[in-house]
């Protein structure tokens, strides 16, 4: 089965940096769409930033500028580099991973366990 196990939270001070990974494991084609998301306690869970198959990236209002999504797809892995942070990043941050199973079709959403990161005034 396919599984995304995240990594690189804890706690930071605010303006300092943070980053975090998620490895996919498992048996598939490829990796499509990945993406982030965070939530805190008693809000929605909210997109964080995203990026595509070929490398498109979009990203929250709130983070532009200070976060960057990238991937390694030799490595089956998302990054978040969280720069600046600030309290209201703290959160539990969540990776997602549209997967193609075969050259010709076949997909499933699988989401990471969330890793939590405290931003710290």
């Amino acid at each position: 089965q396919v599984q995304l196990v995240e990594s690189g939270g804890g706690l930071v001070q605010a303006g300092g940096s943070l980053r975090l990974s998620c490895a996919a494991s498992g048996s598939f084609y490829s990796m499509n769409d990945m993406g982030w998301y965070r939530q805190a306690p008693g809000n929605q869970r909210e997109l964080v930033a995203t990026i595509t198959r070929g490398g498109s990236t979009n990203y929250a209002d709130s983070v532009k500028g200070r976060f960057t999504i990238s991937r390694d797809n030799a490595k089956k892995t998302v990054y978040l580099q969280m720069n600046s942070l600030e309290p209201e990043d703290t959160a539990v941050y969540y990776c997602n991973c549209r997967v193609l199973f075969t050259w010709y079709g076949g997909e499933s959403t699988y989401w990471g366990q969330g890793t939590q990161v405290t931003v710290s005034s």
